[in-house]
């Protein structure tokens, strides 16, 4: 089966969101139906640890750290996923950023 739609999930400082979102919007990326700008945001917190060679946006190397942060989820079809992921890592300050992009299965039960 070929999926349709994803699910992507970026986590990301919340100062980036407006920024994020106003971006991936140029790409489509966050348009379901007659309606764009949909996302969701949640506040979590992470724990992480710089390893030697890394450069951390937050944190020391070798030293475990934790933050706050927020899970941004958008639902996106299949044509704008990869245009969604260079927005993503274009804006996003981390090294290496947590992104998940997630098959949506709605169609399999409508």
């Amino acid at each position: 089966m070929e999926f349709t739609e994803f699910k992507i999930e970026i986590y990301v400082p919340e100062e980036y969101i407006v920024k994020l979102r106003d971006e991936l919007n140029k790409v489509n990326a966050c348009r379901v139906g007659d309606y764009d700008n949909c996302m969701s945001i949640n506040k979590t917190r992470g724990y992480w640890r710089p390893l030697d060679g890394s450069n951390p946006f937050n944190g020391e190397v070798g030293k475990i750290c934790e933050g706050e942060e927020c899970k941004v989820e958008i639902r996106c079809k299949r044509e704008y996923v990869k245009d969604a992921l260079k927005v993503i890592r274009k804006v996003h300050p981390y090294e290496e950023p947590v992104i998940n992009v997630i098959p949506i299965m709605n169609e399999l039960f409508e």
